[in-house]
């Protein structure tokens, strides 16, 4: 009895013991000491992390299934941010991709949650999971769970629509009565449209690549675009502070567009008369086109017609000789003879002791220097070879 006695206070001494120690620790309820016979704890076993948006009933001690095998546990729950953080314990013959995955599944309709790893399914696997690696949030997720099932589920059945179908098919079914043949007329109108909007799908993919090759333009040209309109705002500001101007200015072309309209009805019968008159000048201008076409040709052949040019020459050889005279009294007698300075020239000519080399000459009709005509009057000894 005595040794049963002190079985039993050494026992309770444990008890409060071990009590002061988790108290002291932080008691979480079991899941928050390791539990025996959970998976992860062998030889090689190797610790990954996972974040999650969202953990929902998952605990420590959570089993962690590949394939719906157990091959881990949840050892540890974080706040990381807005989304939650698992530290997993696997064991060591665990093989998947660096890039696993990691989501929250049911074992059953009511059965408890886990983690399930698995390779990831739109992208190529990865590298290897290894002890210390991250499953970043991107490949965290969740299957959908039981409770939200049904809880779309109630939706559908209950405020989705379905207890309104009868109503709609009522309203449509009164809606429709009696003019099937309009619905019918509707319904072939509706295939032609669709057949020829067919017809056109190349035409109006041709359109939006053009569209696209459009926008592709205005995107290249975004750098000038973003000036223009950062540039706009101070050119409409400064239109703005040259209103009054602009208004000025557009009200005296109003009133020098009226003063012009009265001018022109003033002047409209003088204007006509005029352009009637210049009528015959245009008209005879006209007619002599073709007179003023043809003495042209001369100019470049001068003194020799191009159309008799060809007749210039015959034969393998020509000689030409040209004889230009600028004596004073030749540019006398060819300029200005019959004009108030004919015979000045020639009198110049006499002053330098010239003979005037045409005889009988207009300009010897006496005077100091025009005794008379040579042939006629008598030589002197004074006058000059």
């Amino acid at each position: 009895m005595r040794h049963t006695r002190w079985r039993r206070v050494a026992t309770s001494l444990v008890m409060l013991v071990v009590l002061a120690g988790i108290s002291g620790c932080g008691w979480r309820g079991l899941n928050s000491l390791p539990l025996p016979g959970t998976q992860g704890n062998g030889p090689g076993s190797f610790v990954i992390e996972a974040q999650m948006p969202d953990v929902n009933n998952i605990q420590p001690n959570s089993r962690v299934r590949v394939a719906d095998v157990t091959v881990g546990h949840v050892t540890k729950i974080e706040r990381q941010g807005w989304h939650a953080l698992l530290t997993m314990q696997l064991n060591g013959d665990v093989d998947l991709p660096a890039n696993a995955t990691a989501k929250i599944g049911t074992t059953s309709l009511l059965g408890s949650q886990h983690i399930e790893l698995a390779p990831p399914t739109y992208e190529a696997p990865r590298g290897k999971l290894r002890n210390g690696s991250l499953i970043p949030l991107s490949h965290g997720g969740a299957y959908p769970t039981t409770e939200q099932t049904l809880a779309a589920l109630s939706l559908v059945l209950n405020g989705g629509g379905i207890s309104q179908v009868q109503d709609i098919t009522e309203a449509l079914s009164t809606a429709f009565r009696g003019r099937e043949q309009d619905l019918r007329s509707l319904i072939g109108q509706l295939d032609k449209f669709t057949a020829y909007l067919d017809d056109q799908k190349g035409d109006i993919i041709a359109a939006a690549e053009k569209l696209n090759h459009l926008v592709g333009k205005f995107a290249d040209q975004q750098p000038v675009l973003d000036r223009a309109i950062k540039t706009i705002p101070d050119a409409l500001t400064v239109l703005n502070k040259e209103r009054d101007d602009l208004v000025d200015a557009a009200d005296q072309l109003g009133k020098f567009g009226a003063l012009t309209a009265d001018t022109v009805n003033k002047t409209k019968e003088n204007l006509v008369k005029e352009l009637k008159e210049v009528g015959p000048v245009l008209e005879s201008l006209a007619n002599a086109g073709p007179s003023l076409t043809r003495s042209l040709s001369l100019i470049p052949t001068f003194p020799f017609p191009n159309e008799t040019f060809q007749n210039f020459m015959r034969g393998e050889y020509n000689n030409l000789t040209g004889i230009i005279d600028l004596t004073l009294s030749r540019i006398d007698a060819g300029l200005f003879t019959g004009t108030k300075w004919a015979c000045d020239l020639t009198e110049l000519e006499l002053q330098w002791g010239r003979t005037v080399g045409q005889y009988p000459s207009p300009c010897l009709a006496g005077g100091p220097f025009n005794p008379g005509n040579p042939l006629t009057i008598p030589y002197h000894w004074d006058q000059g070879p």
